[in-house]
């Protein structure tokens, strides 16, 4: 097993080249390639002019190639929120999969890829004596690793749905409408990055079934499979956060029509005291009761009473 040098400049890695071998077959991990990278490894595998272009910079769709000795596919993934990147821009991994080598190109760091590669060191996950083992089979455990993460994301996306949903049915509405916006962009996030996983697999498994042979086609209806758990976890997380919104929205709604009608009552039950406060106040030289004994009195009197008639009168009519 082999490691690259990396370039450093000011802390940051600007290109990086790892290689692991295991079984006969190599491991290439490219980050963020130089041509010179690039044009180094065309050399060694054989990789066409027009593969390599790709390579050197970011692609905006997903695509499968099938070349003589090899297949190109590029995927994209949600960034891993969870990890030390926090963004909502996808992540783009190349995967170059030929007979005896895999090279994986990406243009900043994936965590699981990371991960996958301190297992592949250790001999975790490819402890395989099978003589037949090719790079197909290790795509295969590289692939089933993203999707794992993707799955633990989705899964703690889930916990915090049920966390909004405890909160909602607290009384906490209003503090709990930009978390649920939150969770929907995330959601929105991973349905764009995976949402043409499924035809990339499906052209995958056809070329695939050229490069390994008919006794690989296992391996890429495997990993359409762990599409369609992904996929369906996000249906089902979309479907929930909706819920969640509308319910959350209904008790908004509601809580703020108690708000208006109890406005609306107090101001409703207050109309006498300024109908009649105003009447007694017009500039006139005959108004009733103004300058008697006890006039005051008699006036706030005449308001309280009607005030509570009105009250009555809500009670029957079953305003309150």
């Amino acid at each position: 097993m082999k490691t690259m040098t990396a370039n450093l400049e000011w802390g940051i890695i600007l290109h990086m080249i790892r290689k692991y071998t295991h079984g006969g077959v190599t491991w290439v991990d490219l980050e963020s390639p130089s041509s010179e990278e690039v044009k180094q490894i065309m050399s060694e595998f054989n990789i066409s002019p027009s593969t390599g272009q790709e390579l050197l910079t970011p692609s905006l769709k997903p695509k499968v190639d099938l070349f003589k000795d090899y297949i190109y596919l590029i995927l994209h993934f949600p960034a891993f929120k969870h990890s030390h990147i926090n963004t909502n821009k996808l992540q783009e991994v190349d995967f170059v999969i030929g007979k005896n080598f895999l090279i994986t190109t990406k243009y900043e760091a994936v965590d699981p890829l990371r991960q996958f590669a301190k297992e592949f060191e250790v001999s975790k996950i490819l402890n395989h004596r099978d003589e037949n083992f090719h790079a197909g089979h290790l795509f295969f455990q590289m692939i089933r690793g993203l999707y794992d993460s993707l799955n633990d994301e989705l899964d703690f996306i889930s916990d915090s749905l049920r966390e909004i949903e405890d909160e909602i049915f607290k009384g906490k509405e209003r503090e709990m409408v930009q978390n649920i916006s939150n969770v929907s962009r995330d959601l929105l996030n991973f349905k764009q990055a995976t949402i043409l996983h499924k035809e990339m697999l499906k052209s995958f498994e056809v070329a695939a079934r050229k490069v390994f042979g008919e006794e690989y086609s296992f391996y890429p209806k495997a990993v359409l499979n762990e599409y369609y758990k992904i996929s369906n976890k996000i249906s089902g997380n979309s479907e929930y956060v909706a819920e969640l919104r509308e319910t959350n929205n209904s008790l908004l709604s509601t809580k703020q029509n108690e708000i208006m009608k109890a406005i609306t009552i107090v101001a409703f039950l207050f109309l006498p005291f300024s109908v009649i406060t105003g009447f007694f106040q017009m500039n006139t030289s005959h108004t009733p009761l103004i300058g008697s004994e006890n006039d005051w009195l008699i006036v706030v009197a005449i308001e309280i009473f009607v005030s509570v008639i009105l009250f009555i009168l809500a009670k029957i009519k079953k305003w309150l």
